[in-house]
């Protein structure tokens, strides 16, 4: 099974470990120019499951939230992968004030954590990634 039929599936995952391998996993079969979508609420694993994508691009500069500066650029050898944190954004034109577009040139990945707050500006083709917890800790993933 691929991994996208395993996201499709449903995957859970039982450390930041297992979370970021899944994630380079996906990075590995992504097509160029995708923009990943990552729901869930504070403390899900999102920025960890950016940490293994940036990994899998071969990405070995840290990765941390860009909660504080709504994004950060990284270089790989093939991809830049944008990370964007829309926490702190409240309507999508908030997003054109960043200029994001600017930097987005082939090929990248766009990883982007609270999605919802620019819904209006997600690409259609997405892909959504839904991103839980589970009172024992466990870290549900599923690609909608």
């Amino acid at each position: 099974m691929s991994i996208l039929e395993q996201l499709r599936a449903g995957v859970i995952t039982t450390s930041a470990e297992a979370m970021q391998a899944l994630a380079v996993e996906l990075a590995l079969v992504l097509p160029d120019d995708t923009t990943l979508a990552l729901h869930g609420d504070l403390g899900v694993g999102k920025t960890t499951f950016v940490q293994g994508l940036a990994r899998g691009l071969g990405i070995t500069e840290p990765v941390t939230s860009p909660t504080f500066t709504l994004y950060t650029l990284h270089r790989g050898p093939r991809h830049l992968l944008a990370h964007l944190d829309a926490y702190r954004l409240t309507d999508a034109a908030q997003l054109d004030a960043l200029m994001l577009d600017d930097f987005l040139i082939s090929p990248y990945c766009l990883a982007i954590e609270w999605p919802e707050n620019i819904a209006a500006r997600l690409p259609s083709n997405a892909l959504h990634l839904d991103l839980g917890i589970t009172a024992d800790g466990r870290h549900p993933i599923r690609l909608r």
